[in-house]
């Protein structure tokens, strides 16, 4: 299989699995609360994921986009290509502001240090990265994603072993639990959407840099496919749990860490890995919407956007969670549909062409 593909489908999933998703923050409130249900969500996502994957990598690289809002002119023409960019761009600021809470959250709960030191930390690390060039920056986001994969299976197979509850008792517990939306298809589907509107302009641009569609096309599906199947391991293993992660914030790595103290070391450094894969994703589509990567003023930019969202992220992690990724998620639906719009057009010229060619 082309290397490039695995290569941007750890990428895409890289950039989407940060440290809602590592952490088990976002499956509890986008999935895990629905109850037995939330295993019909996880495939409604996993399916989302893989088309929006091949459609925006094909559309990266047919238009060889050197940035997101080349791509959405396409799908909402000028005006209204405008106002997306805009307010897709100040929720990518939101998301990459979310990570760095996410590692202060993280370093509070495992270590026992104030959430600041955490915060300061993961900037420090996005700013060094994004000063690097853009190919680096691809390898650096896609390097962590196979060992995230390997203890989401781990977790998994311990998970459903070590369960203590019965069936009955998980949906009282489940249907106690906050969730995003009245519905578990809702639910999924604004996951989707907003985790797509995540990863669409990382992925618009390093599609962008082949020529090659069916290699883009194939890494944005088996980007997706992968996504569902984590989706799908790691909400079983929450939902099988629950009795014993009431009141976490961090509830992969709690129950990481109830399975094996040295899983638990192991988890935590795979969710800073994410965190990290997800801050430098955002912060890098952040700055690259305002100047050119691989450039002083692109660094500057980055230094001084990472600055500002450290001292943002001192609002909390679950509450960013809570309130900035539902909000993106209605924002992505529009991109879900303008995307779906667009498939099918060329869909239709497709098969009008062909017929005309009979």
């Amino acid at each position: 299989m082309n290397r490039y593909a695995i290569q941007l489908a750890f990428a895409y999933m890289g950039v989407i699995i940060g440290g809602g998703f590592a952490s088990g923050q976002e499956i509890f409130q986008f999935f895990t609360g629905y109850g037995v249900a939330s295993i019909a969500g996880t495939l409604v996502a996993g399916f989302l994921f893989a088309f929006l994957g091949w459609q925006i990598a094909r559309l990266g690289t047919r238009l060889q986009a050197k940035s997101h809002k080349e791509v959405l002119r396409v799908l909402f023409g000028e005006r209204l290509g405008a106002v997306m960019d805009l307010l897709l761009t100040f929720f990518l600021f939101g998301v990459g502001v979310a990570m760095l809470a996410g590692t202060g959250a993280l370093f509070k709960q495992q270590f026992g240090l104030s959430p600041v030191v955490g915060s300061l930390f993961m900037t420090a690390l996005v700013v060094l990265t994004l000063c690097l060039n853009v190919k680096r920056i691809i390898d650096l986001v896609s390097l962590a994603t196979p060992l995230l994969m390997a203890l989401v299976l781990i977790i998994t197979g311990y998970a459903l072993l070590t369960s203590n509850a019965d069936m009955d008792e998980l949906i009282i517990l489940s249907a106690a639990q906050e969730t995003v939306a009245p519905h578990w298809a809702l639910g999924a589907v604004l996951y989707a959407s907003f985790n797509i509107a995540v990863g669409f302009p990382m992925l618009s641009v390093i599609s962008g840099r082949s020529k090659d569609s069916k290699t883009t096309s194939l890494g944005g599906i088996l980007g997706g496919i992968g996504l569902g199947l984590l989706i799908l391991l790691l909400n079983v293993s929450l939902f099988s749990n629950l009795n014993q992660l009431q009141g976490a914030e961090l509830p992969t790595l709690m129950l990481a860490s109830r399975l094996s103290p040295v899983l638990g070391a192991v988890m935590t450094f795979s969710i800073t890995c994410m965190i990290y894969s997800t801050a430098v994703g955002m912060f890098f589509a952040f700055s690259a919407r305002f100047s050119r990567p691989e450039t002083s003023r692109f660094r500057i930019f980055s230094l001084l956007s990472c600055s500002i969202g450290v001292f943002l992220s001192f609002v909390g992690f679950t509450t960013l969670v809570g309130t900035v990724y539902p909000l993106l998620g209605y924002l992505g639906l529009l991109l879900i549909g303008a995307i779906a719009v667009n498939w099918y057009r060329d869909r239709s010229t497709r098969i009008a062409a062909a017929t005309d060619a009979i």
